[in-house]
């Protein structure tokens, strides 16, 4: 089965067993915070077996999508390494207090297209995430932003790959979890 997303496919594998309930407590435990400094991310996915190459490539899954007030209020309001025109534009919908559940698009650009357009708002300082902005604040994975934001290709087929590398990690084998005739919900 091949999955297609702005003009990158992967193979995805078939068969690849679900699990049958969700924990938020596993959820909070094995997934990086959108407060999470690099030094946090970078071990994060490197307890996973990731790169940093590939933590910033599947970072770009953030050029699609929305965060809550709640989730980027502290970084409009108090970081200082964000363009001043786009934090004065989340405020006029990310009160101080209030609008926890108001939305703004994770990328800033172009928010329902899967590009490479992420990157480059990060390059002009208009990551929404505390965690978006420190993949290029000075730090070790700034060259790949760039590199990113000046090669979609380049971008496009690390994501695909890094993908499936994420498909693959700990799979459910034997009698876990099930195979979905519906992926929307449990059989």
């Amino acid at each position: 089965m091949s999955h297609k997303l702005g003009g990158s496919s992967w193979t995805v594998q078939l068969g690849r067993r679900d699990s049958t309930t969700a924990s938020l407590n596993a959820a909070n435990n094995n997934l990086p915070s959108p407060f999470s400094d690099l030094s946090a991310l970078l071990s994060a996915f490197s307890n996973k077996g990731f790169t940093a190459k590939e933590l910033v490539a599947l970072s770009g899954s953030h050029t699609i999508g929305q965060a809550r007030c709640t989730i980027f209020r502290s970084r409009i309001y108090n970081e200082t390494n964000i363009n001043s025109a786009y934090a004065t534009s989340l405020k006029a919908n990310c009160p101080s207090s209030g609008g926890d559940n108001n939305l703004a698009g994770l990328d800033a650009s172009t928010s329902t297209v899967f590009d490479n357009a992420y990157f480059t708002n990060l390059l002009n300082n208009r990551g929404l995430l505390h965690s978006d902005q420190q993949l290029f604040s000075g730090g070790s994975t700034d060259a790949q932003v760039r590199a990113y934001s000046s090669n979609s290709a380049t971008f496009l087929s690390d994501f695909g790959n890094a993908m499936i590398k994420m498909g693959n990690l700990s799979p459910l084998t034997g009698t876990s979890g099930q195979i979905r005739n519906n992926c929307r919900k449990v059989n």
